[in-house]
């Protein structure tokens, strides 16, 4: 699975570990050192991935994320050395597909790219989603054209946000609890929290509700995860 990579990192040895690795699975890679190059970057080139540092001169990874989430969907994944849940979320929050946090190790990166490439390309196997359009309500999901609409006008969805959509619309009105999600977008990761399904959900909420405080699409059930509603009105 070749893609076109972009790492933006301003630690130069640790970049060029980064782009050794990355090179040596027969990615196409290229380096920049600030957050401002990261964006000058990424509009010249599109890549597939962005393997993205947090702390950066000019820009920070986050302030980069949220610039890139106002026109792309390119999947992107976070590097940073805060530990911190709250911290991770954040970058969750503002777009980010997946994070790791340092130090790690170069296999764990190179697990987490992969993923994030597979997911970015296709919804998760072993559904029927995989063959046909998934209409639920006003929402549509089209897994082969890797689109969501909203009526008639297109949704820009990150691909863990599709990912998630994807499984959600696979079957309109049955519940899904996070740890099922969890696995449809990450799989089995014992880095990774149930939170960051909060955190998709309300990004997503914010594209697809009419008021994402009151949602009648993406519902919640409490005490058990989310649905979502296969009629525009929020009814099963």
């Amino acid at each position: 699975m070749c893609a076109h990579v972009l790492v933006a990192e301003d630690d130069v040895n640790q970049a060029e570990l980064i782009q050794r690795y990355l090179e040596h699975e027969g990615h196409e890679v290229l380096a920049v050192h600030d957050g401002r190059a990261a964006l000058a970057a990424h509009r010249r080139g599109r890549p597939d991935l962005i393997v993205l540092d947090v702390m950066m001169p000019q820009m920070s990874g986050l302030e980069v994320c949220r610039a890139l989430r106002a026109d792309s969907d390119v999947a992107v994944l976070v590097l940073t050395a805060r530990s911190t849940e709250e911290d991770m979320l954040t970058g969750l929050d503002l777009g980010a597909d997946d994070y790791l946090t340092k130090p790690f190790s170069p296999r764990e990166l190179m697990a987490r790219v992969r993923a994030l490439l597979r997911r970015a390309r296709r919804i998760p196997s072993g559904t029927d989603a995989q063959e046909r359009v998934l209409h639920a309500g006003p929402v549509t999901v089209d897994p082969a054209r890797h689109a969501v609409f909203l009526g008639s006008a297109p949704v820009t969805c990150t691909p863990a946000e599709f990912q998630m959509l994807a499984t959600l619309a696979s079957r309109p009105g049955q519940v899904f609890t996070r740890t099922q999600l969890l696995e449809h977008i990450h799989g089995i990761d014992r880095f990774i929290t149930e939170r960051t399904i909060d955190v998709h959900m309300k990004n997503l909420r914010k594209k697809l509700e009419p008021d994402p405080r009151t949602p009648i699409r993406l519902v919640t059930v409490y005490g058990v995860g989310y649905k979502l509603a296969g009629t525009v009105d929020g009814a099963q």
